[in-house]
């Protein structure tokens, strides 16, 4: 049964995900779920930030950890290889998914980190190219990224493999623009599962909800929401909102259609378009910039940077 169980997880992690990523790629452009908004610029953006970690920085990361820590810790390796199978990927998930957790949410709430994360909600559309569009400069410094290879290393390879791809699956799904949670919300005698499923794992409902453009139908609300495989987290420290309803329009109001290279390597390459959060002096968060009119005095002062108010505000259908 463990060898079932590593061959799955070792393909899931290999060639297994970019295939099934591929088939749900698929599968939303014959329904026509992008519609028309992925243009050539935001294809450019998507594959890359699809592709560069999984071919360039997860690689360089395992080579050279595996490579150098044997160096600083010689006497750690397989030091935690006793550890059961199922108490390694508890302990693994709750640590991977919880650090990540935060590292979203301030994200949004301090402003200075703000463009860091822009590009994953700068799309207009929700699809699972989404789940790994990101700033290159917030890949790097996923605390993730660095996990798989230390507990590798310390013996707690598959353990490790297991959460990843469970994490991969979750995620994806959950950014998808298909909505297979719907039937759980449809049929009353589903309703219990239901009430378990949202609170417990981020669903296509509760996370499209994060990527809205507005909070002001109900429905949307980028507050909150910044559970990744994990929604039990929001509901935990008080930023999850429930309403078993999909936004109708996703994004950021403040989207210039940066070029695709501005927003994955922002600051090092920054956007053309005046007054974009990408741009040189732009400012760092859009919405806080007051927009003057003609009856506006000149020396009007700009209005403090407020980080985002969080709030517990769950309702159940």
């Amino acid at each position: 049964m463990i060898i079932i169980i590593e061959n799955i997880f070792k393909n899931l992690n290999g060639w297994g995900l970019p295939v099934l990523v591929l088939a749900l790629g698929v599968v939303e452009f014959s329904l026509g779920l992008y519609k028309k908004h992925w243009n050539k610029n935001e294809i450019a953006l998507d594959l890359a930030c699809y592709t560069l970690p999984k071919l360039v920085i997860k690689p360089l990361v395992a080579y050279f950890g595996l490579t150098f820590l044997p160096y600083i810790l010689p006497a750690s390796k397989n030091a935690f290889a006793w550890i059961p199978f199922v108490w390694g990927a508890l302990i693994i998930a709750i640590y991977d998914d919880l650090t990540q957790y935060w590292y979203h949410r301030l994200h949004h709430e301090v402003p200075w980190l703000w463009r860091f994360h822009r590009t994953h909600h700068s799309a207009p559309y929700m699809g699972m190219s989404m789940a790994s569009r990101q700033n290159i400069i917030y890949t790097i410094f996923f605390s993730q990224t660095y996990l798989t290879t230390v507990l590798v290393y310390l013996g707690l390879g598959y353990p490790a493999l297991f959460v990843k791809g469970i994490k991969a699956l979750i995620t994806t799904a959950a950014h998808s623009s298909i909505p297979w949670d719907k039937p759980f919300y449809t049929y009353k005698w589903l309703h219990p599962v239901a009430w378990v499923l949202e609170r417990l794992i981020s669903t296509p409902a509760t996370h499209h909800a994060h990527h809205a453009d507005t909070t002001d139908d109900g429905v949307g609300y980028y507050k909150g929401n910044f559970g990744n495989m994990f929604f039990i987290w929001d509901i935990i420290f008080g930023t999850g909102f429930i309403s078993r309803q999909y936004p109708k329009t996703y994004g950021i109001k403040s989207y210039q259609q940066e070029e695709w290279y501005a927003q994955l390597l922002w600051p090092v390459l920054k956007s053309k378009k005046e007054g974009s959060e990408l741009a040189h002096n732009g400012p760092i968060v859009a919405e806080d910039v007051p927009v003057i009119t003609q009856n506006a005095p000149e020396s009007a002062p700009a209005p403090a940077l407020k980080p985002v108010p969080v709030e517990l505000n769950v309702s159940v259908i």
